[in-house]
């Protein structure tokens, strides 16, 4: 059909793999061209070799190039999918986490939001406007697909510098409500219309229907979830008993892992969220309190804890392999394109551009979408509840400032990202931070002056 689909960052055997399991059960997608890219030529010819030898194995319609050159790689892309990370992954999310813990930051977590969620992105947000870059320069047509994260702060500078791609932001946690709301409500899941928003793991259900009856589902979610969620087993125990089941065998998918790690303890600020603003969150306690100051007295450290060392490990000791069966969302938005199937996709990242009202159109917001030849065009939410948006509000200097750091370089407009930050409370401690960071990360923020 003459496509040609671009994985960047496919040296990682866990993307890699995924996605091109992903790519390969699609009759849509046959006999596309999918080109693996990645810095790293040892991995990326790993990954290249198994993929090479799947295909050959299951007689498989598709042609499968790798190459380290971005310029070889774009050259008439239609979709570019990119998943990366600098450096050594755990060792600097741990840094982003503990070093403004040490300066007093009562943050929960260092991956999307709080101090950590600025150091996240000011590492990784510079390459991939360096890729996009690129993307801009030789297939500027082309759509892509983000799964780095911090989700939000990529996507609202990825925009603010070049405001005519076609970014899009893409992240599975939509999918934890298909693994409990079945069970809240005794329904099958394809029984319920649902549409959430918000910004990436800042985001609630916002509506939910019975789709046979026709009558509002929410007044039994606020009545039976409560109940449900505090009857939930501990999430250690989960993450045990998945390892345990791993070894000496194929390890388990990345969704079985999401289906038993979405079942766990860390709901204090999930559970509280519910029962102040009457709302379902769609993500979790590490997620959630990242963006709120006063997360730090009811979130659930020990399930926050728990879920850190034991994804990390089912992270180390996992054997990626091939399977051809969906695990994301990516190949059916792009089937959705080329086919015109115009659906309604339940979660993407994009400008908010009349999509929610009160909020700027430079911010990234999480919405419904509509796929079809258009593209992804986002379902327009209007008024978010007000308690709820007033959450999210505190959020658009940060990001407004984030992209200004990321684009300047310049290390007081750093200093003025943190301090807008609600998390960040102290004015000497947040210098000596920073110092601290730019410090033991200079190779990745030695661009910050």
């Amino acid at each position: 059909m003459g496509v040609k689909i671009v994985l960047i960052g496919a040296g990682s055997a866990q993307f890699g793999y995924d996605t091109l399991g992903d790519i390969f059960q699609s009759s849509v997608l046959t006999d596309c061209e999918i080109v693996l890219h990645d810095i790293n030529p040892k991995t990326l010819a790993t990954v290249e070799k198994t993929g090479a030898n799947f295909i050959r194995d299951q007689k498989l319609p598709f042609k499968l190039t790798a190459t380290t050159s971005r310029a070889e790689a774009l050259k008439n892309a239609d979709f570019c999918i990119i998943s990366i990370e600098v450096g050594d992954r755990f060792k600097l999310w741990d840094q982003d986490w503990r070093i403004p813990q040490q300066y007093g930051f009562k943050q929960v977590y260092g991956e999307n939001g709080g101090p950590g969620g600025l150091f996240h992105s000011l590492r990784i947000i510079p390459p991939i406007l360096e890729i996009c870059g690129d993307i801009q320069s030789i297939c500027p047509d082309a759509y892509v697909f983000n799964y780095s994260n911090p989700m939000s702060r990529i996507c609202t500078t990825v925009h603010r510098k070049y405001p005519d791609l076609k970014f899009i932001g893409l992240c599975h946690e939509i999918s934890s409500l298909q693994h409990h709301l079945p069970i809240i409500l005794e329904t099958p899941f394809e029984d319920l219309k649902l549409r959430a928003g918000g910004l990436n793991h800042f985001s609630i259900l916002l509506e939910a229907t019975y789709k046979k009856s026709g009558k509002d589902a929410y007044s039994d979610i606020r009545e039976k979830a409560p109940a449900f969620f505090e009857n939930l087993p501990d999430l250690g125990n989960i993450m045990r008993q998945l390892l345990e089941a791993q070894a000496g065998s194929t390890p388990g998918s990345e969704p079985a892992l999401r289906a038993g790690a979405n079942k766990w303890a860390e709901r204090g600020l999930f559970k509280l969220i519910l029962e102040k603003y009457g709302y379902l969150p769609i993500t979790t306690d590490s997620h959630l309190g990242e963006y709120l100051q006063w997360a730090h007295d009811v979130v659930d450290h020990k399930g926050i804890l728990d879920f850190q060392t034991y994804y990390k490990q089912w992270i180390l000791d996992q054997e990626p392999n091939i399977e051809m069966k969906l695990t994301e969302r990516v190949v059916p938005i792009m089937e959705g394109i080329l086919d015109d199937l115009n659906y309604e996709e339940a979660a993407v990242n994009l400008a908010n551009h009349g999509l929610v009202n009160d909020f700027p159109g430079f911010l990234a917001m999480e919405v419904p979408a509509i796929i079809s030849k258009k593209g992804v065009v986002g379902v327009p939410l209007g008024d978010l509840p007000k308690g709820f948006a007033g959450l999210l509000h505190n959020q658009v200097a940060i990001h407004d400032m984030t992209a200004e750091a990321c684009l300047s370089g310049s290390k007081d407009i750093v200093m003025q990202a943190l301090l807008v930050d609600p998390v960040v409370d102290k004015v000497s401690a947040a210098e000596k931070m920073l110092d601290t960071m730019l410090d033991l990360q200079q190779e990745y923020l030695g661009y910050i002056k």
